[in-house]
C-alpha cells in the first residue's frame, strides 16, 4: 500500500519510517525544502534513538522517499496522514489548526484517487468534521474517509512504542475508513496489538485524556513529595506502595521538577479551552497545570536554598548537568530547565550547563547560560552541581573527581539518580526531593 505523511517532523517521521519498516511504500512530505534535502542527504532533523539507521535502511531498500511536492506526493496514496505541528496559540491557548486546515484544503485541490485521509497531529475534538468540511468544500470527486489515529509514542522510545505499541486507536466513521486502516496496521494486527475503533470524536479524545491522566499523576506524586519532606517520608517508597496496586500502577510516578516536552504542557492546555467551549469544565486538570507551572521555578528556588539562601547565593556558580526536558531526546520544549535556570539568574547565580543532545537547541532559549563540552567542565570551579535531566551519562559520575573540582561538595538531584546515604559517605551535602 501506498502512504503519504505530510508532515515530517517527529510523528511524521518515525511514522513514515516505521510504516515502510512494515513494507508500505511511504513519501514523507514536507514543505521545508532545506529539511527534505537533508533527509535525502541521511541527516535527521530530530534526535531519535534508532530512527538514522531506520530511515537509512527504507531509503536504501526504495519504501521511503521524501518531497516538498504534496501533489506528486499523494498520488495514488490510499492513505494520507496528516502529521504537521498544532502548537498551542498565542493569546488563548487553544491548539492552532491552521496547518491542519491548510494540509487538508491542498490535500482536496490534488486527490486523484479514492483515499483515507488520517489525522495523526493531536487535535480537538471535532477537527476530523471539519477536515472533512474542508475535504468537500474543495469539491473532489473522490471517495474520501477522514479517520482520527492519535500517536502515543514516547521520545527516546518512538520506534519501539510504535512497532510494539500498547494499543492503536482508529476513530471511524465508515467502513472504508475502516477497512483501509485495518490494512495499513496489518503487520500489527498479526502481532495481535490490541486495536480500537471508536466513533471519531471519542478517538480525538482519547489522545488528550490520556495526556492529562499521566500528567496528573506525574503531578499527584510531585506534590507527595513536597508532602514526604514537610514529614520526613521518602517519595519512592510512596510511589513503590502505590505503584504495587494494579490498579494505579507504577509509571509516572517518579518525582522531579515537573513535566514538559512537547505534549503534555500543549495537551493540557488545549483540553481546558475545549473543556471552556463546551462549558464542561476540567478542574482536575486546571489543577495539574497550574501546580506544574509552579513547581518548576521552585525547583531553581531549591538549589538557590543548597547554595545557602538569597543573601549566599548571589554571585555563586552552578554546574547544570542535563537540559532537555527528558533523557534521550534534544527536545527543549517546556523543559524544566529553562526556568530553573532563569530562577537562578534572577537570584543572581551563573549557569554552566552541558547536555549530551541539547545545547543546540537550548542556546537561543538560555542565553544567560554558558554551554560547555563536557560535565566535568561545568562542574570545574562551580559551588554546586544540579542535576535536571536523568541522562544515563549522569548516573556515575566520578564523584570523587566531581568533588575535587567543586568549591563546596553541594550536589542537587532533582530526578533522585543517586541514594542519599551514598552521598553522604562521599562527603556530598546532598540534596534531593522527596527523600530525606
Amino acid at each position: 500500500m501506498k502512504i503519504a505523511m505530510v508532515g515530517s517532523g517527529y510523528v511524521g517521521l518515525v511514522s513514515g519510517a516505521c510504516f515502510a519498516d512494515f513494507g508500505h511504500e511511504v513519501v514523507c512530505i514536507d514543505k521545508d525544502q532545506a529539511k527534505i534535502d537533508r533527509l535525502h542527504a541521511g541527516v535527521m532533523p530530530i534526535y531519535e534513538p534508532g530512527l538514522d539507521a531506520l530511515v537509512a535502511s527504507n531509503v536504501k531498500a526504495g519504501r521511503l522517499t521524501f518531497t516538498t511536492d504534496l501533489a506528486e506526493g499523494i498520488r495514488g496514496a490510499s492513505a494520507i496522514f496528516i502529521a504537521v505541528g498544532t502548537p498551542s496559540r498565542r493569546g488563548d491557548g487553544h491548539a492552532d489548526l491552521s496547518f491542519v486546515h491548510a494540509v487538508a484544503r491542498e490535500v482536496g485541490e490534488n486527490l486523484s484517487n479514492d483515499a483515507v485521509v488520517v489525522t495523526k497531529s493531536t487535535v480537538p475534538v471535532g477537527t476530523g468534521d471539519e477536515v472533512e468540511r474542508i475535504l468537500r468544500e474543495t469539491g473532489t470527486a473522490h471517495r474520501v474517509s477522514v479517520v482520527s489515529n492519535p500517536e502515543f509514542l514516547r521520545e527516546g522510545a518512538a520506534i519501539g512504542d510504535f512497532k510494539r505499541p500498547d494499543r492503536i486507536v482508529l476513530g471511524a466513521e465508515d467502513e472504508f475508513g475502516r477497512e483501509v486502516m485495518r490494512e495499513v496496521y496489518r503487520p500489527l494486527f498479526l502481532n495481535e496489538s490490541p486495536i480500537l475503533f471508536t466513533s471519531r470524536r471519542s478517538s480525538e479524545l482519547i489522545k488528550y485524556a490520556a495526556n492529562a491522566f499521566l500528567a496528573t499523576k506525574i503531578t499527584f506524586i510531585n506534590e507527595m513529595a513536597d508532602l514526604c519532606e514537610k514529614v520526613g517520608g521518602n517519595v519512592q517508597d510512596v510511589a513503590r506502595g502505590i505503584g504495587l496496586d494494579g490498579r494505579i500502577g507504577p509509571k509516572f510516578l517518579h518525582a522531579g521538577p515537573g513535566y514538559g516536552g512537547s505534549c503534555f504542557p500543549k495537551d493540557t492546555l488545549a483540553l481546558l479551552k475545549t473543556a471552556e467551549d463546551y462549558e464542561s469544565p476540567v478542574r482536575i486538570v486546571e489543577a495539574v497545570v497550574k501546580v506544574n507551572d509552579l513547581r518548576k521555578r521552585a525547583m531553581g528556588r531549591k538549589v538557590v536554598e543548597a547554595l545557602g539562601g538569597t543573601d549566599a547565593a548571589r554571585g555563586k556558580r552552578v554546574a547544570m548537568l542535563g537540559l532537555t526536558f527528558k533523557p534521550n531526546t534534544d527536545d527543549m520544549r517546556d523543559s524544566p530547565a529553562i526556568a530553573v535556570a532563569q530562577t537562578l539568574a534572577d537570584a543572581k547565580v551563573s549557569v554552566a550547563a552541558y547536555d549530551p543532545e541539547g545545547m543546540d537547541l537550548a542556546r537561543p532559549l538560555m542565553p544567560e547560560v554558558d554551554m560547555v563540552e563536557d560535565p566535568y567542565t561545568a562542574i570545574d570551579g562551580a559551588d554546586a552541581v544540579v542535576i535536571v535531566t536523568e541522562w544515563d551519562a549522569f548516573r556515575a559520575l566520578d564523584l570523587a573527581r566531581v568533588k575535587s573540582l567543586l568549591k563546596s561538595p553541594v550536589l542537587v538531584d532533582l530526578r533522585n539518580i543517586y541514594q542519599p546515604e551514598a552521598m553522604r559517605e562521599a562527603g556530598f551535602a546532598y540534596t534531593s526531593v522527596g527523600r530525606p
